[in-house]
């Protein structure tokens, strides 16, 4: 089976794959970023950048070679992505937790889109 490339992908399609790698790149940064900064009230956002973060990289993965869920895969994405964005709001204060959070809900969005379009996968 050959593995598809990016010149057989929609637009959109590679338009979510790179949202979702960079949403992916973030999350790990600002988990870094997170543990620096410690205390018991990060868990909760930790949680949710983990979960981010594993969820964008597997998306991104199962988009790219046209696996047969990646329709289901990039719905849950979005709800990751927007548990995320949610939980790095609570530190409106923080720039990482902002780029975080814009990256997420960025994701988030190109992610419903490429759920609502099925049948392009």
């Amino acid at each position: 089976m050959q593995q598809p490339t990016t010149a057989t992908m929609s637009k959109e399609m590679q338009d979510c794959v790179e949202a979702c790698m960079s949403c992916h790149s973030v999350c790990e940064e600002t988990m870094s970023s997170c543990m620096q900064m410690g205390g018991q009230a990060q868990m909760q956002i930790m949680r949710a950048l983990m979960d981010c973060s594993e969820m964008t990289r597997m998306c991104s993965d199962m988009m790219m070679r046209r696996s047969p869920m990646a329709t289901e895969m990039c719905a849950l994405c979005a709800r990751a992505c927007d548990m995320c964005a949610e939980a790095c709001m609570s530190m409106p204060d923080d720039p990482q937790m902002m780029r975080c959070a814009e990256a997420c809900r960025r994701c988030a969005d190109m992610c419903r889109s490429m759920a609502g379009a099925a049948t392009t996968m």
